[in-house]
């Protein structure tokens, strides 16, 4: 009997091993390879033909924290990420709360929310450079109609990262509104109900039902626009190139800066490290602490 149970078990986890295999092996190409090679990679010195690469151990992280464009770009993807996070979340929420309501052209709505999230990156920044565009873009051509002097948006430092945080927030609300959207339809018509018979206002059922009942979207939204806020670079090609002055310039495109127009790989493999540890913690962090105060009891 004992015999036929461990058999029993062995075949389940043989079987349990089969079906992670495949999942595993792309895991391992895709991720945990180059992650480990990016580590060794930060670890050496860059190639030159008069000097060969050599390990420097940390030595390409302690330059990182001495130069001031480093700095410069931690700061602008902090502010970054501190605006387009909740502004984006928060406009989708709101979208959402709209979209699912009973409302005349609910569809044409949703519609209209959703579809800059199905434009292209590159298309969907072309399309803001006729707003951006020094004296004939729509913003300058608004401004005219009152007297506003003409602004270069994507040319100034002082705005020049706040243009881009715009075209993020416009480009992602839509996006995380499906999430919002999706969950919205799982909450049962029963609750409502209730809060009718109890008398609840509006923004009573929505404050004490809604939006706790909503918190697991929030944080999966939270977790998703967080990776994203590290992971702009299209939008930069086009509209700023991470100027003027490296005003608007992000991690990752300052990664790829350093990568393939300095050629200077080890730095490039440091920040990326980096980043990926950053992301790491707050993972951690969500997994083992927040997702256990999201749920509503």
């Amino acid at each position: 009997m004992n015999s036929h149970v461990n058999l029993e078990r062995r075949r389940q986890a043989i079987y349990g091993w089969l079906l992670l295999t495949p999942a595993m092996i792309l895991l391992s190409i895709f991720a945990f390879y180059p992650s480990i090679a990016t580590l060794w990679s930060s670890l050496f010195s860059r190639n030159t033909r008069r000097r060969p690469s050599e390990y420097v151990g940390g030595e390409n992280y302690s330059d990182l924290f001495a130069d001031p464009t480093f700095w410069l770009v931690v700061k602008n993807n902090l502010l970054y990420a501190g605006v387009t996070i909740p502004v984006s979340i928060a406009i989708a929420l709101a979208m959402a709360l709209w979209a699912n309501s009973k409302i005349s052209a609910r569809g044409f709505v949703r519609t209209a929310y959703f579809t800059p999230t199905v434009l292209p990156m590159i298309a969907a920044a072309n399309l803001w450079l006729f707003f951006y565009t020094p004296g004939l873009g729509v913003l300058d051509q608004i401004g005219g109609l009152f007297g506003l002097p003409t602004v270069n948006w994507l040319g100034q430092p002082e705005t020049a990262l706040w243009a881009i945080i715009i075209v993020t927030i416009w480009k992602e609300a839509g996006f995380f509104m499906i999430f919002y959207l999706a969950a919205l339809q799982t909450i049962p018509e029963d609750l409502k109900e209730a809060a009718d018979i109890e008398g609840a206002s509006r923004w009573t059922y929505t404050r004490r039902i809604v939006l706790p009942l909503l918190m697991p979207t929030t944080l999966f939204i939270m977790v998703n626009a967080l990776i994203n806020s590290v992971k702009l670079i299209d939008h930069l090609f086009i509209l700023t190139k991470g100027g003027p002055s490296d005003a608007s310039k992000l991690i990752l495109y300052y990664i790829w800066e350093m990568a393939f127009a300095f050629f200077d790989s080890p730095h490039a493999a440091a920040m990326t490290i980096m980043v990926l540890v950053v992301l790491g913690v707050v993972a951690a962090i969500q997994f083992f602490y927040i997702d256990k105060r999201t749920h509503y009891q």
